[in-house]
């Protein structure tokens, strides 16, 4: 579902050079702007999301980049609830206890 969207890297290999991964300039780019679209939205009311985006941004990545590693995570969720035929269900944070 990511490579059909365009938001799966994609390796750049010619005979024995690998030139790395970079994001993808092919795949369904009305379902990438979707996915875009809805991982930007859901920074300002989904809180898992934006603590997502915040590591990735004190990772180092920039803006457009982190918002397309959420993109690429919530498609993950979308096909798992394809393929497992269930409904989104928010699994609530696990606290760790502290030793006293």
């Amino acid at each position: 579902l990511a490579a059909y969207a365009g938001i799966a890297p994609v390796s750049r290999i010619s005979g024995s050079s690998i030139r790395g991964e970079h994001p993808a300039r092919s795949g369904n780019k009305t379902l990438k702007n979707a996915l875009f679209y809805s991982a930007f939205a859901s920074l300002r009311s989904h809180r898992p999301s934006r603590q997502y985006y915040e590591r990735k941004r004190a990772e180092g990545k920039r803006h457009n980049a982190a918002v397309m590693c959420l993109a690429r995570r919530r498609c993950n969720v979308i096909f798992a609830m394809l393929k497992n035929r269930e409904y989104f269900r928010e699994i609530p944070p696990r606290h760790e206890q502290v030793a006293a």
